[in-house]
């Protein structure tokens, strides 16, 4: 058993080459997780733009629409990623599913990033779109969980969520740097290079940071608790967790990934382009505006891991539910506003609470679930909860907006969601900071 194993089984600080090897597991899924979800942001960032060329519409409203319709493919998806690539990270390997999603994400984005227009091609546009669309979220649904899960396992069980906050972080920089991607280009070049050429940019290149994650996360050694659990498996002294103790864990990832989803896309997709849309705020302003709120998003993951790692998961993930509730439509009265000071005031309050329950998604999707189901119950559960009711979000506020005419409006969609959650979780979530993870 590996220095590392040792410090996780007993809670102990790791040795020194252990604590190098958890930093070296680290950096590895971080590279690979950011690139993944920069790969994932540029499509919303490029909404408008990519609703514009594949679904044109002389209907105002109806091209971004069916843009974000669109976005909400990548989320139907992912539970058939989650029931192919759970299974074969409990069968094989954590490893095996960071190789296949991270390749199979970054493939998909370069081409979407080469295809011709509905104006050159016709209905084989948006159809080649969806296609890449889908394959992309049958990606990301192995990614989120599979990397969550071997980084968590990777680390000492006094530091979990903060190892977490790595996988949350990541992600949060890919944003941003998409964010920064999209308001660079949309300050440098005029609307017509930006819809002729310049969208494509990000997306072709993302090639080249695919060869770098593929390489990194094919020098890593799986996790010390996932090759326990493949010599458990071998002697046949792993017991079957019982039906009631997999349903009480599936609902309650339910309810924490659709906490975590609704309000993420929300903060990351949707809020830029309400601000363009909705309170008529010039692209890259509203860029700029979001990029400061994701600024402070990064900086506070590792915060709330270290938070959380002292003082546990419940109370700060019932916190994040109870002040999304109370706060939805206030965030979104100071959005509409158009006062720049409330907007990034609204921005940074909705990021804060977007982190804690980042963070607690990914270090509860360890937790609550025995190390043999683990991979394909963290993935089944979180990716409905994100195909059913986050990724529809976006979609889902726009058309509110277009039925009503109200800009306030999809705060109640963010507030129900929120809600329903509260109160899932007030009844069915334990303390998980001290579970032993370990366990088959």
């Amino acid at each position: 058993m590996s220095v590392a194993h040792n410090s996780i089984s007993k809670g102990r600080a790791p040795s020194r080459s252990g604590d190098l090897d958890i930093r070296k597991r680290a950096i590895a899924v971080g590279i690979g997780n950011f690139m993944e979800w920069f790969d994932f942001a540029i499509y919303g960032y490029f909404a408008g733009v990519i609703g514009a060329l594949f679904f044109p519409s002389t209907a105002a409203g109806v091209s971004l629409l069916s843009s974000l319709a669109v976005f909400a493919v990548g989320f139907v998806s992912r539970p058939l990623g989650a029931l192919i690539l759970g299974p074969l990270g409990d069968r094989l390997g954590r490893r095996a599913v960071l190789i296949v999603t991270v390749f199979g994400m970054g493939i998909c984005t370069t081409i979407i990033g080469l295809l011709p227009p509905y104006s050159a091609i016709g209905i084989a546009a948006p159809i080649l779109l969806i296609a890449l669309r889908f394959i992309q979220g049958m990606m990301v649904g192995g990614e989120w969980s599979s990397a969550g899960i071997y980084i968590v396992e990777s680390a000492p069980n006094d530091r979990r969520a903060t190892a977490a906050s790595v996988i949350t972080g990541t992600a949060g920089l890919a944003f941003l740097f998409g964010t920064f991607t999209a308001a660079l280009l949309s300050s440098g070049l005029t609307d017509a290079q930006l819809t002729a050429w310049g969208w494509r940019i990000p997306f072709v290149i993302s090639i080249v940071m695919t060869g770098v994650a593929v390489f990194i996360r094919r020098k890593l050694g799986d996790t010390p608790v996932y090759e326990e659990l493949v010599k458990q498996r071998a002697l046949m002294k792993l017991a079957a967790p019982t039906p009631a103790a997999k349903r009480n864990a599936f609902i309650t990832t339910y309810a924490f990934s659709a906490l975590f989803g609704v309000s993420l896309y929300y903060f990351i997709t949707y809020a830029n382009n309400h601000l363009v849309t909705a309170v008529g705020l010039p692209k890259s302003k509203a860029l700029w505006l979001c990029s400061i709120a994701l600024v402070v998003y990064c900086i506070v993951n590792p915060l709330i891991g270290r938070l959380s790692d002292a003082i546990g998961r419940r109370k700060l993930l019932l916190f994040a539910a109870a002040g999304l509730t109370v706060m939805a439509y206030p965030i979104f009265w100071m959005l509409n506003s158009g006062d720049t000071a409330l907007i990034v005031t609204a921005l940074l309050v909705f990021g804060i609470l977007v982190a804690i329950t980042a963070v607690m998604d990914v270090v509860l999707l360890v937790e609550v679930f025995p190390a043999s189901i683990r991979s394909t119950g963290a993935a089944l559960g979180h990716n409905l909860a994100l195909a059913t009711l986050a990724g529809p979000g976006p979609f889902i506020a726009a058309a509110l907006i277009k039925a009503t005419g109200d800009p306030n409006i999809p705060a109640l969609y963010l507030m129900a969601v929120s809600a329903l959650c509260l109160v899932v979780l007030l009844v069915m979530l334990p303390e998980t900071k001290d579970n032993n993870i370990s366990q088959y």
